[in-house]
């Protein structure tokens, strides 16, 4: 999967913001003000950050070989995926759902249903 394509499939999500918080190559998604991915854009081939449900991140990791515990992240709750040519973005577009509704389902009732006013 291209970068871009990534990056393009992120911002199309409801409520969704990026920047970069810690340096200029990692791009950085948030819903809520909290992250839901992280898109290292120096890194050859690409790579990026998601949060998953703790027993489906071990099955991905136990069955895909571009599927890694999460670069400087907490490895129970984050993978690091290798964005090369060979991992369908059928799949990296589930696996980012799946992250965007994981963190998006935390946020307070409160701060969900305004955001969900707004849109």
């Amino acid at each position: 999967m291209d970068i871009e394509v990534f990056r393009n499939y992120c911002v199309s999500m409801p409520f969704v913001e990026e920047c970069f918080p810690f340096d200029e190559v990692t791009l950085v998604f948030k819903v809520g003000g909290k992250m839901f991915a992280l898109l290292s854009l120096d890194a050859q081939p690409g790579t990026a950050n998601l949060k998953c449900d703790p027993e489906k991140a071990i099955v991905l990791r136990e069955h895909y070989d571009f599927v890694l515990p999460g670069y400087h992240m907490n490895k129970k709750h984050w993978n690091t995926i290798i964005l090369d040519f060979h991992v369908p973005d059928k799949l990296v577009f589930e696996w980012i759902d799946d992250s965007y509704r994981l963190i998006f389902s935390s946020l307070p009732t409160r701060l969900r249903n305004e955001l969900e006013k707004i849109g």
